[in-house]
């Protein structure tokens, strides 16, 4: 009878953990630790495409998270996506004519946003908006140009 006792006990004990490392890795997959508002500043930009970009996805410089996209938008002035970025305040010297593209981890894999330095004096602040961007380049869009531009070569 004792030894059933101790062989549940320790059955629950290990479910117990089980469970607890399930939640561990679920947390460090998702994007439950994003850069938040406390100790971020926000940033700007236009783009005519972001195809495949989406809330939450990194903004990386030289392959480092510095923040994270916050949300994406239509200007209804020009058409154009306007992305919100989330800056950690980390890196609050980036150069007012730094330039961001919208990127692909790998071949097909996810989106996101990459930072290139400029070289002016002057540092961007909360509330400014990029002015060199590089839309997404859509993988459709060149396979059309692609095979167009062979069959008019016919």
């Amino acid at each position: 009878m004792k030894k059933t006792v101790v062989a549940e006990a320790l059955v629950g004990v290990f479910v117990v953990l089980g469970i607890l490392a399930l939640v561990f890795l679920a947390y460090k997959v998702s994007s439950v630790n994003q850069v938040g508002r406390q100790g971020s500043y926000t940033l700007y930009a236009e783009f005519n495409s972001v195809s495949g970009l989406k809330v939450g996805s990194p903004v990386m410089l030289s392959g480092v998270k510095v923040g994270q996209v916050a949300t994406i938008e239509v200007s209804p002035s020009n058409y154009k996506a306007r992305v919100e970025m989330l800056i950690d305040s980390r890196y609050d010297q980036l150069p007012f004519d730094t330039s961001v593209s919208v990127l692909t981890q790998g071949l097909l894999g996810e989106k996101y946003l990459g930072l290139d330095i400029g070289a002016d004096d002057e540092y961007l602040v909360d509330g400014d908006q990029f002015d060199f961007t590089k839309s997404a380049i859509v993988l459709e869009r060149l396979l059309d140009q692609f095979f167009l531009r062979s069959s008019q070569g016919q």
